[in-house]
């Protein structure tokens, strides 16, 4: 048994996880009061769906960054791997970002960056472990329809968050 592989698998795990706790930690998520009152689209889940979803693609995140550490760390792979921590710290973002400062508006363009980065991922992690690369296309699917609540919130509601939604003006 190689302990210092599963040392590895333990530590990629744990940062993706400890880095979202830390972020739903900052604004409360899906369950404060805030939220709750937004006008947000038909389609956005269950808030308890929320942290099982976000705590499955961390998990699924340090697996697939850690396949592609194994196979040469950053001496082999460090593009691959810093696109990566990038989109780790643009996702660690965008939480503050929305449910802290309640800036909808940057929140939106920070997910489009977090989203590009993401299919960047993906696509410099496909040549070094096609696994990896798979594992990261739930992420991307998640991070779109969050992208689509974001945009929907952003135009149904007032910048300040509060509960009236925005006027159209005719």
């Amino acid at each position: 048994m190689d302990w210092g592989a599963i040392l590895g698998l333990i530590v990629a795990i744990a940062i993706p996880v400890a880095g979202g706790f830390a972020g739903a930690k900052f604004g409360a998520g899906g369950d404060s009061p805030w939220y709750r009152q937004l006008n947000k689209p038909p389609w956005t889940p269950p808030s308890w769906v929320f942290p099982v979803m976000w705590t499955t693609l961390y998990i699924l995140m340090g697996i697939a960054s850690w396949l592609v550490w194994k196979d040469g760390g950053f001496k082999r792979h460090a593009l691959p791997l810093a696109i990566y921590i990038v989109q780790l710290i643009l996702n660690f973002a965008w939480t503050p970002i929305f449910f802290g400062y309640h800036r909808f508006d940057f929140a939106f363009a920070e997910i489009v960056l977090l989203w590009l980065a993401i299919l960047a991922t993906i696509i410099l992690f496909w040549p070094v472990s096609h696994a990896a690369a798979y594992l990261l296309i739930p992420y991307i699917l998640w991070v779109t329809l969050a992208a689509s609540i974001n945009l929907y919130v952003l135009i149904y509601n007032p910048s300040d968050g509060l509960t009236q939604p925005l006027q159209q003006s005719y």
